[in-house]
């Protein structure tokens, strides 16, 4: 079976399955990989960068090395366990169902009125400290993290597996996780966290500014929110963040929903200002999660329709 069809069957196993607790997500192992790795390359004399990139090649370079072992295996066993493996693994990078389930979370506790839960379940997907947000910050965390993670967890590994199958994905799925791990510009990973964070900037610069392009045109096909004003907001904020790829999706985000993103976040107790993005249109409430939500799912579902077209050319 060709990319194109992995890339189908995958989103569909993405979308009816999700990320099952019971199955040995690929994720995880990198993160205790990640773990166990980052205790070892610190006890040597290296200097931290250097750690740092050891730590970089050997995680992604392991990831792509693996996934390619597994599916040459199946393929000597027949090609059809072969398929299943490429789609199994590949399925694995996507995050639709599950970005959609756990935002849900977050928007029943809201509508439930039930604070203490939403911030709970928000700390589960967020790095940011949740315990004192209010309502709006809630909401507007979510939404962050869902036009994020639109690009991170469907437009890219998409995009990577149209040019290198289930093998670039899961490399590029690695490289997203140490980035999430160690890629903090603070005194711990300001060095070792550096190659990580230089790599998934690269891998991201296209994905990112494709992402921003599809959240508009979602945004024109979905009833309620505004294409013309996600590309404005766009257009005018997508450089604002540091990150030179972190603002686009989260800028067209803003515009289709009429409302800002950024402002004040505290991690670990220290407090820092994110770039503003988009208008105070709209003020923020839990309607916002679930058209942020809609404008996710159509996007993907655009992003697969793009990554089957050019598959197929």
């Amino acid at each position: 079976m060709d990319k194109t069809y992995q890339v189908l069957f995958a989103y569909l196993a993405d979308i009816l399955l999700g990320d099952p607790v019971w199955f040995p997500h690929p994720v995880r192992l990198m993160g205790s990989m990640i773990v166990r790795l980052e205790r070892f390359l610190r006890r040597f004399s290296f200097s931290e960068k250097v750690g740092g990139i050891l730590l970089t090649l050997i995680t992604v370079g392991l990831s792509w090395w693996i996934s390619v072992a597994l599916i040459r295996l199946a393929g000597m066993l027949s090609p059809g366990i072969e398929t299943i493996v490429s789609v199994a693994l590949l399925w694995t990078t996507l995050a639709t169902k599950a970005l959609y389930l756990e935002s849900n979370k977050i928007f029943v506790a809201l509508n439930n009125k039930d604070l203490l839960e939403a911030r709970r379940t928000l700390s589960m997907i967020v790095g940011r400290d949740t315990q004192n947000l209010n309502e709006s910050e809630i909401v507007r965390a979510t939404v962050e993290t869902i036009g994020e993670n639109t690009s991170d967890g469907i437009i890219a590994p998409m995009f990577y597996a149209v040019l290198g199958g289930a093998p670039l994905a899961l490399a590029y799925k690695a490289c997203n996780t140490l980035d999430s791990m160690v890629g903090y510009k603070n005194k711990q990973y300001q060095n070792f966290g550096w190659a990580s964070a230089k790599l998934d900037d690269l891998l991201n610069f296209l994905p990112a500014r494709i992402s921003g392009i599809l959240i508009i045109a979602a945004a024109c096909l979905t009833t309620g929110l505004n294409g013309k004003k996600a590309w404005q907001i766009f257009w005018r904020d997508r450089r604002k963040h540091p990150s030179p790829n972190s603002a686009h999706g989260e800028a067209a985000m803003a515009g289709a929903l009429k409302i800002q993103l950024g402002g004040e976040i505290s991690y670990q107790g220290v407090k820092s200002m994110k770039p503003l993005l988009g208008d105070l249109i709209e003020k923020l409430e839990p309607k916002h999660i679930r058209k942020a939500q809609q404008l996710m799912v159509v996007t993907s579902l655009l992003g697969l329709a793009v990554a089957l077209v050019v598959s197929w050319i």
